[in-house]
């Protein structure tokens, strides 16, 4: 490529500061996934990804070094920054990575929503509890976010008023795991398949 190229107006306001900004995006999102995945314990491949992380960074901050006198990089490298964070979270959403601790309180009689879970290939633990004024059952079920909407649709199903909580586990081992086929995920092992408590 003829070098006048890289002296021209074309690649100092368009081409550089679109290269850094694409850079930024890139290991900015490969961050946030990175960060996501060490709170979940996937220790195998997060070393990797930051390997990848600071490799594109160090790409963008050398142009940026190399070019202090132009501002339009600057905004590139801020842009860059925002739209990964906000790209790293659209594609942990999406990917689903993870398990979930769905806790259900009611005052019905609970035999219909378990039985119902179970129907579906849901493990629960139930317990009776005491409440404010009465009796009531706490149901726990453990599932994996891809599967989320579909066990709140049945527990709005059993009580649309159900109160329920949800905790994000880092980690879960022994108990009954559904069979069905979920999204790609970020796995150690493709055959762990994790799912509901016991």
């Amino acid at each position: 490529m003829d070098t006048n190229f890289f002296q021209s107006e074309i690649y100092t306001y368009l081409v550089l500061p679109l290269f850094i900004f694409l850079a930024r995006i890139a290991d900015v999102t490969i961050g946030t996934m990175r960060i996501i995945l060490v709170s979940k314990g996937r220790k195998n491949i997060v070393p990797l990804l930051g390997f990848f992380e600071i490799f594109i960074w160090i790409l963008a901050i050398s142009r940026i070094m190399q070019n202090l006198d132009n501002v339009i990089c600057y905004f590139a490298y801020a842009g860059g920054f925002a739209s990964g964070n906000y790209i790293g979270m659209l594609l942990e959403e999406k990917l689903a990575l993870g398990d979930l601790l769905i806790r259900v309180i009611t005052q019905k009689d609970a035999a219909d929503l378990i039985n119902s879970l179970h129907e579906q290939g849901y493990g629960t633990t139930s317990v009776e509890a005491m409440g404010l004024k009465d009796h009531v059952h706490i149901i726990y079920t453990i599932v994996k976010r891809a599967e989320f909407k579909e066990v709140v649709d049945i527990i709005h199903s059993f009580n649309p008023k159900a109160f329920y909580s949800i905790e994000d586990l880092r980690f879960v081992k022994h108990g009954i795991f559904s069979l069905k086929p979920t999204h790609f995920s970020l796995r150690t092992h493709p055959l762990k398949r994790w799912r509901k408590g016991k």
